[in-house]
């Protein structure tokens, strides 16, 4: 803040000084050691008052890293596949993605308000969806999003930062099949 006070406090010399066309180097001389302005660019950098990655609020899930068997969530580490729907994180049956049905993902027939999307991590390499799972899954209401399990957190940290209500189910990164 202070560096911005600072800018906005000198704008006007700047200005003057732009008018004029001339640039003075030390236009106080009583100030010999005066440094020269700040950069507006940096002065007005938009990146310090839209910073999410530092301002995430202590209760959104966050992923934060991945293994060959599980994933790393504000700090607690989960083994197997997870189920994510908003800020609730939870083990979720299937251990391949053969094993991802209409039954594993009927939760999302009950879970209100329906997340807009189903981001869903099929492991180390993405996968075809049945078109029986995808009418499922549309029938809900939700759009689904297909990736890899690394590719797929991070969409979801991206999206739940953003507010959007989405949901994740995620197979750990080691799966290949």
């Amino acid at each position: 803040m202070a560096v911005r006070q600072r800018a906005v406090a000198t704008l006007p010399t700047l200005m003057r000084v732009l008018r004029k066309g001339t640039p003075n180097p030390n236009p106080n001389p009583k100030l010999p050691n005066q440094q020269p302005l700040p950069s507006l660019r940096r002065a007005f950098s938009l990146y310090d008052q839209i910073n999410l990655i530092d301002n995430v609020p202590e209760d959104q899930l966050r992923f934060q890293g991945y293994t060959d068997e599980g994933f790393t969530v504000n700090g607690v580490a989960y083994e197997g596949s997870v189920l994510c729907v908003g800020n609730l994180i939870t083990s979720w049956s299937p251990k391949k993605f053969s094993e991802i049905t209409a039954d594993s993902l009927s939760m999302f027939q009950i879970v209100r308000p329906i997340p807009e999307i189903l981001i869903l991590g099929c492991g180390r390499n993405i996968q075809q969806v049945h078109p029986e799972l995808r009418r499922f899954i549309r029938s809900t209401g939700m759009k689904l999003e297909v990736l890899d399990s690394r590719n797929a957190s991070s969409t979801y940290n991206i999206l739940n930062e953003e507010g959007r209500i989405v949901a994740a189910a995620l197979l750990p990164y080691g799966v290949s099949s």
